[in-house]
């Protein structure tokens, strides 16, 4: 292994770190879930969902936006935050997806045995 995958890894490491220390927390799914059902809020519409203080939801916020799961775009005074699904789909694809291959392919040749006629 070069040394360029070694470092390359460990960025990875770092990264995937912070995604899933984000994920972790339910108040910060909570913000993933308030996001995908209405992307674009301003942290006070964010705050109304949450019972906890604007400092506590912006440090949410903060990891999130760290773990790259929000972007966030200035309107005037305002700063708008969005959802950012793409680390969710790496983790779907890193994680889960190579997982469900195996069981896929089972029930597929379990549902084909079943519908083989007899003869």
């Amino acid at each position: 292994m070069q040394a360029n995958d070694c470092v390359l890894q460990m960025a990875e490491r770092r990264d995937t770190d912070v995604l899933f220390k984000a994920l972790a927390d339910p108040s910060r799914r909570k913000l993933l879930d308030l996001l995908h059902a209405h992307d674009g809020r301003t942290l006070g519409e964010l705050c109304e969902y949450l019972d906890m203080t604007r400092q506590g939801v912006t440090q949410h916020l903060d990891l999130l936006e760290a773990a790259n799961l929000v972007a966030t775009v200035r309107r005037g005074r305002e700063k708008l935050h969005f959802l950012n699904p793409v680390p969710l789909q790496e983790i779907y694809e890193r994680w889960i997806a190579k997982f469900e291959k195996p069981r896929l392919k089972a029930l597929s040749n379990l549902k084909l045995r079943l519908e083989k006629p007899d003869g």
